[in-house]
């Protein structure tokens, strides 16, 4: 059964709960790098079943992500209270074939805009956090909720390599 956006969010929320949100952003790369050390290239490509995302894959989620991230929150602060569209990531991930994807060059992606939009977020006065845009699916969402979503989007992605990198495949 697919969540709505509600269980989504909530679900989410849950992994941030007593954590400093910028302290997850910016320690996220270096968890997944620490991770992935010494992990063969076929492991990370290996998917655990039909349908399901490898490694390699989740990289590719989160360097696409990362830049959907990026974008929200400088469209945000450009135009506050501007529409924000949903995207699929199934979607993406099909025509962008994660499965080909080198997987270190996803991490490095993911890391060279992660530290992009954590210096953003560092820089912003705490007015603008506060900024909204209205997401097509999610409602209103502020600059707050967008980082405390992505944190625990990071959580979720982590938990997920790690189990995958740790599993006998």
């Amino acid at each position: 059964m697919q969540e709505t956006p509600q269980q989504y969010t909530r679900r989410i929320l849950r992994n941030i709960r007593g954590k400093n949100v910028l302290s997850v952003l910016t320690s996220t790369p270096g968890r997944l790098t620490k991770i992935l050390r010494g992990v063969p290239r076929k492991k990370l490509l290996s998917r655990p079943g039909p349908g399901q995302w490898s490694a390699g894959m989740i990289l590719g989620h989160l360097a696409d992500a990362e830049l959907v991230v990026g974008f929200r929150l400088r469209l945000i602060l450009g135009s506050n209270k501007t529409p924000i569209q949903a995207f699929d990531q199934d979607s993406w991930a099909a025509f962008s074939r994660y499965e080909t994807h080198d997987p270190r060059q996803s991490l490095d992606a993911f890391r060279v805009h992660r530290e992009r939009n954590v210096r953003l977020l560092k820089s912003l006065p705490r007015n603008m956090w506060g900024y909204y845009g209205m997401h097509s699916e999610r409602g209103k969402e502020t600059v707050k909720r967008v980082a405390q979503m992505i944190a625990g989007h990071d959580i979720n992605h982590l938990r997920q390599v790690e189990r995958l990198v740790k599993s006998r495949m």
